[in-house]
């Protein structure tokens, strides 16, 4: 791909400097003409713009990590197409001033693990971010990895990564294409699938090359290493550098196991453990971790009403009354004539008996009868069933037997429609004389009462309102508040202006004022560490930068105020973060081409002024002043000879 220095793109970035070439785009240092600012603006290269799928991947590289928000990521300011001039898909991204990390192993070999894990612990905090949103990275390698001349520390190139929203996994041979082979995961190569656990193999071939200066596999060509990556377990590192912490040699060999699921399962996982073995190296360490977790509100409770009913029964006994039972008289027997006739006279007098109680059982009969019919309930008239009815249709229903109807009573009903009968009295079946009157209960529908505003109240007088207004006091749950002072009402639930039913359960959520936190100390350690777990606990952190002879690169100077106090959550705290030394080395650089040994140079933050001599197509440096091993001070100039 041509370069394209010196274009305008999008009418606003002014493309200044090629800066670095994959396989895909081309990223050029840019000028913001509209903001004034550095950017980096990262080009498709102009055969792979007319392939859909790979600008696909390319806007979904935009679309991953501009989803992220986190000092530890290369941020994404801008994404479209140049229309105006070269056609070009682009990508805006922030501008990080310094070096990667394989130009950082390539100047120091193996590292100390204290060092590595230093550099790692960013990397681990921006991919922990990554993961819990859903996004892995999957193509981890220290070319990817920013740091910036005042130590950041940053994660780029999200351009392999993937979303569940933002489209399909790739395939193997994409992968391997687009991937860096020594860093691919086995299942990466195998199957072309990847998630968390890829990110996490990725970091533990990173981790192992950082600490032993070399890779676990070597080939002539990328099948050989991928073969490798497959079917090799990768050794410990200790067996090629001897002092490496028996646990961190632990957590790289399962972290590079072949079987995903014997790796940690995703970058917060490997966070743990790195802060644990930090702690053992340096024992003064002290990591603090926060979660915050506010349980919600109990449901309220919404009890139901018994309705309770009544039935009347009334009974009229009767009784017949009972006739006198007959008497006889003893008739001496003479004669067997005499015999006959007094068996005679018995069957006549039992004959007669019988007779006078069937009588008297039917005055008994027409008696009662008549007096149901003339004084009893029979005189009266029968009353039918309302309940249900609109008061209107209910005086329908009674007036024309000759009866009254009064609405006695309005209540609440959480059953009954408003002005229909809830009851009547006397009741259906019931009976009134003519001109009678029937008392109607007739519901006023559902009682609901409006919960009041309470916000800003003591509980005490939250309470007394919440009574008087004919509801109940719930649960009263205390939390942190920086808004509303302590021991006042911050939220109630219902909410103010609801409805509810009557002794509705209302629940009160009180300030237990601003929250103090302790901030400890984190001089001497990554000043990376500390913007993000003091960001994590709450305090507002800003971070300024300083030279030093003492202190590594971005470790803490200084620390306002002093760790090991309790401050309260939002306070602003400011870290002093080192630079380095002032001065540095001047590396040798001889027979490297203008571009490279300007690039490193310019890294070491030295100014550089090219001379040229000869008629070399390709020019290398041939002389270097001051010359190479001389201490100067950062911002020095260095005059190099290419010819």
């Amino acid at each position: 791909m041509p370069d394209l220095s010196g274009e305008l793109i999008d009418g606003r970035y002014q493309l200044q400097a090629l800066i670095a070439e994959g396989g895909m785009a081309s990223i050029y240092r840019a000028l913001d003409t509209r903001l004034d600012r550095p950017v980096a603006v990262k080009i498709m290269h102009s055969h792979l713009a007319n392939d859909e799928d790979f600008v696909n991947r390319f806007i979904r590289e935009a679309k991953a990590t501009a989803s992220l928000n986190h000092p530890n990521v290369v941020a994404i300011q801008d994404q479209g197409w140049n229309t105006g001039g070269v056609p070009a898909v682009f990508i805006v991204m922030e501008y990080v001033d310094g070096f990667t990390l394989r130009d950082l192993m390539a100047e120091r070999g193996a590292m100390p693990a204290a060092d590595a894990l230093r550099l790692v612990t960013p990397i681990l905090n921006a991919l922990s971010a990554a993961h819990r949103i859903g996004i892995i990275h999957r193509d981890i390698k220290p070319e990817n990895i920013l740091i910036s001349k005042d130590g950041r520390v940053k994660i780029a190139d999200f351009g392999l990564a993937r979303a569940a929203n933002l489209g399909q996994t790739m395939t193997m041979e994409a992968s391997v294409i687009l991937g860096s082979v020594s860093y691919l995961s086995p299942e990466q190569v195998q199957r072309g699938i990847s998630d968390s656990r890829s990110d996490v193999y990725s970091l533990g071939i990173l981790l192992f090359e950082m600490l032993t200066g070399q890779k676990p596999y070597e080939g002539e060509t990328a099948i050989q290493i991928a073969y490798r990556h497959v079917n090799d377990k990768v050794p410990k590192p200790s067996s090629i550098k001897s002092d490496i912490p028996d646990a961190l040699d632990t957590l790289i060999v399962s972290m590079t196991s072949v079987d995903p699921d014997a790796r940690p399962r995703e970058a917060s996982d490997v966070l743990n453990v790195v802060r644990t073995i930090q702690e053992s190296i340096d024992p003064k360490r002290r990591q603090l971790t926060l979660e915050l977790d506010i349980p919600p509100l109990p449901a309220v409770a919404k009890p139901g009403k018994a309705v309770k009913a009544t039935t009347m029964i009334a009974s009229l006994p009767t009784e017949a009354p009972k006739p006198e039972p007959a008497v006889e008289k003893e008739i001496p027997v003479t004669t067997e004539s005499q015999s006959l006739i007094i068996k005679r006279n018995r069957k006549e007098h039992i004959r007669r008996n019988r007779v006078i109680a069937l009588l008297f059982l039917v005055v008994a009969v027409t008696g009662a009868f008549a007096w149901y019919e003339i004084a009893g309930p029979g005189s009266k008239i029968a009353i039918p069933s309302v309940v249900g009815l609109s008061t209107s249709d209910a005086t329908s229903a009674l007036t024309p037997l000759g009866l009254h109807a009064v609405v006695a009573q309005q209540v609440f009903s959480e059953n009954v429609a408003v002005g229909r009968v809830i009851s009547s009295f006397p009741g259906g079946g019931g009976h009134l004389a003519s001109g009678g009157t029937v008392s109607l209960t007739v519901s006023k529908g559902k009682e609901r009462l409006t919960v009041p505003s309470l916000k800003g109240l003591t509980p005490d007088v939250a309470s007394n309102q919440i009574a008087s207004a004919g509801l109940k006091v719930g649960t009263i749950t205390e939390i942190f508040s920086s808004k509303v002072a302590k021991g006042h009402v911050i939220a109630i639930a219902p909410g103010p202006g609801s409805k509810v039913r009557r002794d509705s359960l209302v629940n009160l959520v009180v300030s237990k004022g601003r929250e103090q936190i302790a901030a400890s100390s984190y001089v001497g350690q990554s000043g990376d560490q500390a913007l993000n777990e003091l960001t994590n606990l709450g305090f507002q952190v800003t971070s300024t930068y300083a030279f030093s002879d003492t202190i590594p690169v971005g470790a803490v100077m200084k620390q306002a105020p002093a760790g090991g106090v309790a401050l309260n959550k939002g306070a602003k705290i400011s870290l002093i973060i080192s630079q380095g030394p002032e001065a540095v080395f001047i590396p040798n650089i001889y027979s490297l081409t203008a571009g490279n040994a300007t690039r490193v140079l310019e890294n070491l933050q030295l100014q550089v002024v090219v001379k040229k001599i000869g008629t070399k197509k390709v020019k290398t440096v041939t002389n270097v002043f001051p010359n190479v091993g001389v201490k100067v001070k950062r911002g020095s100039t260095v005059v190099i000879t290419v010819g």
